[in-house]
């Protein structure tokens, strides 16, 4: 029996996005999820063009071609026209995607997917993912650090190792399937996944409900959990094209949608907003709009009027005394911050190399937050051009330990990018590497930076903090996503 797609999209901006980077598509023969990344770089652009190379391959003309040859080769013209767009627009550079298609031929489906969206079949009353994210903490996971528990919660989940950037290598993973009646397929970005448990999804799924009902109920729980990413679902139920009228219409969601009607819905409030609004509302319906004010005021004037004028003294005394309790309150603040602050770590770039520190990215008037620690051997220039773009927002980790695994992860882009170049080939995000012992082997070099505050009156709040005064180095040795956890981008 012919199977056909009963389908739907879904997608909304969350509640903390102010634009949204997913794009998603649902068609007769043709399903993809893109989330973008790059922010002002132009993570919206560079889904919506993913969505834009792929339409056509929604049409019965391929339906008897050779899917995942056709997938694979209009991912490939996607990324190829991400570059394209780079190249002329060098703002753009850093701008990234990750994909994750279905294309139908009868029976059979070919399915190709980069980063960390997913794609999971439920049949019969079973969840199963059936694609591999392409992320640090997946990484983690094969190496047996960490568990799926622990991944659910790490703070880097959403750094992606492999995305499509524009560059040569950003080649996606492609498998082919069958295609069986009663099959539902879910393609979500981690706005999805990264929020509402898998237990929770796959009741949605097993309730049989109208796709747009099911994506709908997703993309709500999604926004009932906080939703600070973008939301994106496409909902795909195979069934017999001979007994019933699956749709035609293609949907198309997200920035893919925005940037052909030119138009965004408005970013929704936040429910602590709505909270706060509701009881101002409720104090200002039950005391008047001035009322409460109006009584403080004429309260403190009775009192003051009872109690008489005070001595130039007396008032004097109050002040000092008041200005030595907010002193002693700012400077216990200032402590407790650099004691907090000493406890984290971060890694970013200092003077060419990926180095941990401990601290906060953070300077204080004449107060530095953090310090190098260990500055290894990766030099920032041998990394990838998308990871190296986002190392310079600072990875922060809660321990050295899971820092020291991110410089781990580094080392072998870092390695794999200059092999790539020596040939003559241009380094992108990559595929994942597969370490050797010697690779894997770190030593970490330090520098000898006193860890206690030091201070520099010409320090600006805000800027990258580095050593007031640093001895000169003495390096002992060597050492997906920011560079976050996204081999590439973190969103």
């Amino acid at each position: 029996m012919p199977v056909a797609f009963n389908y739907a999209a879904r997608s909304d901006v969350g509640m903390v996005r102010q634009n949204n980077q997913d794009s998603g598509y649902a068609g007769p023969h043709l399903l993809v999820v893109a989330d973008g990344m790059g922010g002002h770089a132009g993570g919206d652009l560079a889904s919506a063009t993913v969505i834009a190379e792929l339409f056509e391959l929604d049409d019965d003309a391929y339906a008897g071609g050779e899917t995942a040859r056709l997938l694979a080769d209009r991912i490939a013209r996607a990324n190829a026209e991400l570059g394209r767009l780079i190249t002329d627009d060098p703002k753009l550079e850093g701008m990234g995607t990750t994909v994750t298609a279905i294309l139908r031929s009868r029976r059979t489906l070919a399915l190709a997917h980069i980063g960390d969206s997913r794609c999971y079949l439920f049949r019969g009353d079973e969840l199963v993912q059936i694609t591999r994210d392409h992320s640090f903490v997946q990484t983690l996971i094969d190496e047996g650090r960490i568990t799926e528990e622990e991944a659910a919660t790490h703070p880097h989940r959403s750094f992606v190792t492999r995305v499509l950037t524009g560059h040569e290598g950003d080649d996606p993973d492609v498998i082919v399937r069958r295609a069986h009646h009663g099959d539902r397929y879910l393609l979500c970005s981690d706005g999805l996944t990264g929020f509402v448990a898998l237990d929770t999804i796959r009741e949605v799924l097993a309730a049989r409900e109208d796709p747009g009902v099911t994506a709908d109920r997703l993309v709500q729980l999604s926004l009932k959990a906080g939703a600070p990413d973008n939301v994106t679902v496409v909902v795909a139920d195979a069934v017999d094209a001979t007994s019933s009228t699956p749709p035609t219409q293609p949907q198309i969601v997200g920035a893919a949608a925005v940037r052909r009607r030119k138009g965004t819905r408005p970013i929704p409030i936040t429910p602590a907003q709505k909270a706060a609004a509701l009881a101002a509302a409720a104090r200002r319906s039950q005391n008047g709009d001035t009322t409460e004010e109006e009584d403080d005021d004429t309260g403190a004037s009775l009192r003051l009027a009872e109690q008489g004028p005070r001595s130039p003294f007396r008032s004097m005394l109050v002040i000092i005394s008041a200005l030595a309790l907010a002193a002693v309150v700012l400077i216990g603040g200032v402590i407790a911050t650099y004691q907090w602050s000493q406890q984290q770590f971060y890694v970013g770039a200092y003077e060419g190399n990926v180095t941990v520190f401990q601290g906060v990215p953070l300077s204080l008037p004449a107060v530095h937050m953090s310090h190098p620690k260990v500055i290894s051997e990766v030099k920032v220039n041998d990394l990838p051009d998308f990871q190296r773009s986002r190392l310079e927002e600072n990875v922060r980790f809660a321990d050295e330990d899971a820092a020291f695994q991110l410089v781990d992860d580094l080392r072998l882009r870092a390695v794999e990018c200059r092999r790539l170049r020596e040939s003559g080939t241009a380094c992108g995000a990559g595929p994942d590497a597969t370490p050797t012992a010697t690779e894997t082997t770190r030593t970490r070099t330090t520098r000898p930076v006193s860890p206690s505050v030091t201070t520099s009156p010409s320090t600006s709040p805000g800027a990258t903090t580095r050593p007031a005064t640093p001895t000169s180095p003495m390096r002992t040795g060597t050492a997906e996503p920011t560079v976050g956890p996204t081999g590439g981008p973190t969103r």
